[in-house]
């Protein structure tokens, strides 16, 4: 039996793992905390916004995010991986700076879409650097440590984030992030050599074309792209009514139809192609898109760990099992990753006091409706008080003299600091990228020996049964642990699925068009963010809260997974051959003669 012998890795792979580091850890650093900062009051730093512009804000921008690649992808095969890598840096570093000092929805998104774009240049890039510098022989484990530097840098960002924040302010976190960014440039610089890859210069016309060849044609992107401008308008309120919605978009859809129809008894032109407006809506290679909208299903649940959860932590879980468990484990850890800043709570209950007394609340006479916002503000701060107790010290509060308020609050900051305090959401989550630090190498020799498909399925599966049982963390006395152990076994299966689903697409890429073809797979990751971010607002607002049902809120994300799981079956048993022979008119060959 011949031994299979594992080539060694060139320095340039090392080099663009490291920046990968930074570059997680900046975006993790905010991403993680982001459902909570858009959703904590102005007075305490955050946005004040409510579930439906998280859903915008986490939705939308992602989804451009991952959109960008598709172009950015192409030109980098062009143009040359370092120019595209310090472009990238440059548009991310000023954007995470100032993204601390916008105040309203507009202004935040519109410098968060700056971040998105640098971002989406680097992410394809980065990644075709791994499929250059690795070959059949090293592609699974180089897969692998790549996907672990990437939750290096997930782990730091969320466990130093809200050390940050609760130390120095919201906008420190961002300050931060600009300063991580930064620090790439030094290694893009003075280490980064650009793979061996052939000469290049074709035309972006060219580039475009070949992209078609993949995606679709321009008469079917004006369908579907305006149908998800729909969507979004639709969700920001920016169209009323669903039936409006729902006429506005047949209405597109039978005048597409209609086009193809007008063009269909049109003779060809032998001697020269169509213009784009004489063709008929056309799928490029039809197996690869299947895959890329099943995989959406997959990222639509993966991502409401970082959408959903940690609303859903805050407003649903108590974690002070855990905080206590932290405790008698290590004292050190315990006030390092869950202390809360007693200044600050106690400015806000005062503060929330003297709201309340504007209103009429006194005494008595405060409603479920005022106590639900004082608990609200204070969960914010790592803080979840009994609403029985939370009216015994108002009482008390709303009938102080301006000198004993300041007192009281203070003293009940210190009190309900050390009582009540909950693990940070954040920290939380820095257990997923805490696994695959210590397991994603093992993980991956593991699943190396088995096929994509049927590993993605394994994966995703187990990811639908984490998500279900973290929603039984609602109103249990062990629910921090409940969610800790829920995050675990997420990891284990995101260690499983996700990594093979890029190793499939880098599997069949031809070599000279490795960027674009990544670009390609970060449109089912522009999906999955944008169906993640809407449908987590929708139904966190719907389900969660108007029906008091978090369950079956879990319950569905679930469900959509095991859908998802289904799908890729099918897709194993039917369209899996085609995708390898719809390659062979993508060799470099074939586009060179069209």
């Amino acid at each position: 039996m011949t031994r299979i012998t594992t080539s060694a890795f060139p320095p340039t792979f090392y080099v663009a793992n490291t920046m990968e580091i930074f570059e997680r850890l900046a975006w993790y650093g905010i991403y993680t905390l982001l459902a909570s900062y858009i959703m904590t009051p102005s007075a305490q730093g955050g946005l004040g916004l409510g579930n439906s512009e998280r859903g915008l804000i986490m939705g939308v921008v992602p989804f451009f995010l991952y959109l960008f690649p598709v172009l950015s992808g192409a030109l980098a095969d062009r143009f040359g991986y370092r120019k595209m890598f310090l472009l990238s840096f440059a548009l991310m570093t000023p954007s995470y700076y100032f993204l601390g000092y916008a105040t309203d929805l507009a202004s935040f998104i519109s410098i968060f879409m700056l971040i998105a774009l640098g971002a989406g240049i680097f992410k394809p890039v980065v990644i075709a650097t791994i499929s250059r510098t690795t070959d059949n022989s090293n592609r699974g484990l180089g897969f692998g440590i790549f996907y672990m530097m990437v939750n290096i840098g997930g782990f730091l960002g969320p466990l130093l984030a809200p050390i940050i924040q609760k130390n120095y302010g919201w906008q420190w976190v961002f300050i931060f992030s600009a300063l991580w960014i930064a620090i790439n440039f030094f290694p893009a610089l003075l280490f980064y050599r650009e793979p061996e890859r052939k000469a290049d210069n074709k035309p972006l016309k060219q580039v475009l074309l070949e992209m078609q060849q993949v995606l679709g044609n321009t008469r079917l992107a004006l369908m579907v792209v305006p149908l998800l401008f729909i969507l979004v308008a639709f969700y920001a309120g920016l169209i009323a009514s669903g039936k409006v919605t729902l006429i506005i978009a047949a209405t597109l859809i039978i005048l597409s139809l209609l086009w193809d129809l007008a063009v269909a008894g049109q003779q060809p032109d032998k001697t020269s192609p169509r213009p784009w407006y004489r063709q008929k809506m056309q799928l490029g290679n039809k197996a690869f898109i299947v895959y890329l909208l099943i995989i959406t299903g997959f990222w639509t649940v993966y991502l409401q760990l970082f959408v959903t959860l940690p609303v859903y932590i805050r407003d649903f879980v108590d974690s002070s099992d855990l905080v206590n468990l932290l405790h008698r484990l290590s004292p050190w850890l315990h006030e390092t990753l869950t202390a809360v800043n007693t200044e600050t709570l106690a400015a806000e209950i005062s503060r929330l006091t003297e709201k309340l007394l504007l209103t009429g609340q006194q005494g008595a006479q405060i409603t479920q409706a005022g106590l639900g916002e004082i608990a609200s503000a204070l969960v914010a701060l790592d803080v979840r008080v009994p609403k029985e107790e939370l009216h015994h010290a108002y009482m008390l509060l709303s009938q102080a003299e301006p000198d004993e308020l300041s007192r009281l609050s203070q003293e009940y900051a210190q009190l309900w600091a050390q009582k009540y305090r909950q693990m940070n959401p954040a920290t939380l989550l820095s257990l997923d990228f805490l696994m695959i630090i210590l397991f994603q190498i093992l993980i991956s020799r593991f699943i190396d020996k088995f096929k994509p498909l049927p590993t993605l399925i394994a994966g995703t599966a187990i990811i639908a049964l984490a998500m279900l049982a973290g929603g039984f963390a609602h109103g249990v006395i062990f629910g921090g642990l409940l969610i800790a152990c829920s995050v675990i076994v997420f990891a284990v299966g995101e260690m499983t699925a996700s990594p093979k689903s890029q190793e499939y697409v880098a599997s069949f890429a031809p070599k000279d068009k490795a960027a674009m073809f990544m670009g390609y797979y970060f449109v089912s990751m522009a999906l999955g963010n944008l169906f993640a971010g809407l449908l987590s607002g929708w139904l966190y607002q719907l389900v969660a809260l108007d029906m008091d049902s978090p369950m079956l809120m879990w319950a569905i994300f679930a469900a959509l997974g095991l859908i998802t799981c289904f799908a890729l079956y099918l897709f194993n048993q039917s369209l899996v051959a085609d995708i390898e022979q719809q390659q062979q008119q993508l060799t470099p060959e074939t586009a060179t003669g069209n």
